[in-house]
């Protein structure tokens, strides 16, 4: 087991819950692809979105509903400060995970997080388990208990 899983697994454990994050039989990097393989609602995937601020150079991470956007105006009104996308090693460095296995908890340094409304239209949704190819099954208000995110209007 990757050490990313292993911290998602030992994160969920952590927060009580009784989840354990599913090998998949291919690649889970983009919305639809974890859509697909987990035979759900495009909606009903939490995509981790990493911006940093331009200013700060902090990260911050925003978990949407797979089949949104993050709105650059929205998302830096609601930081206050102009984000650009974040750089693939710095988003490594402070998460933990690659782009493409973002997991939304068990970051090695927390992030500013928020969270899409539109994922509480859904009795589950599937987050990233840090890996390419790992996802996990998770009610919204426990995921956004658990994250410690915020909600907002961004996309």
């Amino acid at each position: 087991m990757s050490k990313s899983l292993r911290r998602v697994t030992q994160a969920l454990s952590d927060a009580g819950l009784d989840i354990a994050p599913m090998e998949m039989d291919g690649e889970t990097r983009t919305a639809q692809q974890a859509a697909d393989q987990a035979g759900c609602n495009l909606d009903q995937i939490a995509k981790s979105i990493v911006f940093e601020g331009q200013d700060s150079g902090a990260i911050h991470l925003f978990i949407t509903a797979g089949g949104n956007q993050v709105d650059p105006a929205k998302a830096s009104a609601l930081i206050g400060e102009p984000l650009g996308r974040a750089d693939g090693r710095k988003v490594r460095s402070e998460t933990g995970f690659a782009i493409g296995g973002v997991a939304p908890i068990a970051h090695l340094t927390p992030p500013r997080i928020w969270f899409d409304p539109r994922l509480m239209d859904f009795d589950v949704i599937w987050a990233a388990a840090g890996t390419p190819q790992h996802i996990f099954p998770i009610q919204p208000a426990i995921l956004l208990e658990i994250s410690s995110a915020q909600a907002a209007d961004f996309t």
